[in-house]
């Protein structure tokens, strides 16, 4: 597949809600992790707040990252080669679906947020060279 075709738009919509959600994570983990509403979604309880603050800070900017990468490979796909964007999409997808199934593992409980995390990552992944 060169670029004369284009990446799947299911995969592109999929990778597109997968930067977003990772986005709204990372605020959540990065710069509003202090309010009881946040931290309690993550099961922190606000006495443990000064000791989780600062790996909830660090870890929000993973999920930015990974939420830039993909965002970025979308549009070198519209802009640029589509290889190389599919390529950047696949691969901060692919580590998207891997953390969300690390938690899973490590958390099964945390069902419902590995779900969040990971389905449109394995969406984007799955249909990609479609």
């Amino acid at each position: 597949m060169g670029d004369n075709h284009r990446m799947n738009v299911i995969a592109q919509v999929a990778a597109l809600i997968a930067g977003l959600i990772h986005i709204m994570i990372f605020t959540m983990e990065s710069v509003l992790f202090a309010r009881p509403a946040v931290h309690g979604t993550f099961g922190v309880k606000a006495s443990d707040l000064p000791a989780v603050r600062p790996w909830a800070f660090n870890q929000g900017f993973y999920n930015l990252f990974l939420a830039l990468g993909a965002l970025g490979g979308l549009l070198v796909v519209w802009t640029g080669p589509d290889s190389a964007g599919r390529a950047v999409v696949v691969f901060a997808c692919a580590s998207m679906l891997g953390a969300a199934l690390v938690l899973l593992a490590s958390n099964p409980k945390m069902v419902r947020a590995a779900a969040i995390q990971g389905l449109a990552p394995l969406i984007a992944v799955a249909l990609a060279f479609l």
